[in-house]
């Protein structure tokens, strides 16, 4: 991994961890097979996080599908209280990732908001290729809305949030839930994909050495979907033809990565069409910067910021 011309505008601690991380010539996701690129994340993914924060209730659940399929999930609560929820989507290019790799930062979310944060094992490509990931968020958001009493939960209390593809995952809930009219508190969207083709100029800017890399991105995508797909506002929600009446939204951005741009642009949208938005672009860190809490200052701020979002959303009643 080449550090790019951009270098300049790091953090020194977000520099430094990417000159180590050089140093460990640990091989790209890209160059490995799916089986490779899953177990690698996995095995790094929360070295950089703090430790997993202990709380009153960690437990594994089991959410159906829209095909009757039960996808794994893991509910996280700082209490044992009647609390609203958050639907968790994951980040991972919808070809990586699970509940182990996002563990410790749902953790700090149930932490930090004093909701219940409810994650969803949804499934992966390529053994599951696009719409499936989206269909199972629906799917999960819907079934927490009807059913988050039997888990001692608030359903009329919901928010949804993800992180990276999770992110557009979130995205797309929002816009469904509208659509569906499943009234949706918030919608946490961090460093999220929401563009069709990766052409923004930010895609230029950190093609290369800022841990998302282009032919990373790539990869993820072309396990994921058919190029001919790509303008389906479920893939890239800045394709949706309307954004008004979707949550309100809590928009996390890294100043140096890819997906900046896109991040930016689909705020100004949700802005265009009247939705609420609290937009924070972190300066000087890149993209799964708010995983990396051991070493990064901006994750824990970050993490503060979107728990406050999410009590503030959450903290009343429906009448």
């Amino acid at each position: 991994m080449r550090a790019g011309s951009e270098r300049h505008l790091l953090t020194p601690a977000m520099a430094d961890l990417l000159d180590k991380i050089a140093r460990a010539d640990r091989a790209p996701f890209h160059t490995q097979t799916v089986a490779e690129a899953r177990a690698a994340y996995e095995s790094v993914a929360e070295v950089l996080e703090p430790p997993r924060v202990p709380l009153a209730r960690v437990e594994d659940i089991r959410i159906p599908a829209a095909d009757g399929v039960l996808l794994r999930a893991r509910l996280y609560a700082a209490s044992n209280h009647v609390l609203p929820t958050l639907l968790y989507l994951h980040g991972g290019g919808f070809t990586i990732g699970n509940l182990e790799t996002h563990d410790s930062l749902c953790r700090q979310l149930a932490l930090r908001s004093g909701a219940a944060v409810v994650a969803l094992d949804y499934r992966l490509a390529p053994e599951h290729r696009f719409p499936v990931a989206v269909q199972d968020a629906w799917a999960a958001m819907h079934w927490l809305a009807r059913h988050a009493g039997t888990l001692g939960l608030d359903g009329t209390r919901l928010a949804v949030g993800g992180d990276s593809a999770g992110g557009t995952l979130a995205a797309v809930c929002a816009i469904h839930a509208r659509d569906t009219g499943l009234a949706l508190r918030a919608q946490v969207l961090i460093t999220p994909g929401t563009t069709a083709f990766a052409d923004t100029p930010s895609h230029g800017r950190f093609a290369e050495g800022y841990l998302l890399e282009a032919a990373g991105i790539e990869w993820f995508f072309n396990h994921y979907i058919e190029a001919a797909q790509r303008s389906d506002w479920r893939f890239a929600p800045l394709e949706a033809h309307d954004l008004e009446g979707v949550a309100p939204a809590c928009v996390v951005l890294a100043e140096c990565d890819p997906l900046v741009d896109e991040g930016v642009a689909y705020a100004d949208r949700l802005r265009q069409a009247g939705v609420p938005v609290e937009l924070e672009l972190v300066r000087g860190v890149t993209h799964d910067f708010i995983k990396l809490g051991r070493v990064l200052a901006e994750a824990h701020d970050a993490q503060a910021l979107i728990g406050a979002a999410l009590s503030l959303a959450l903290s009343h009643r429906t009448p």
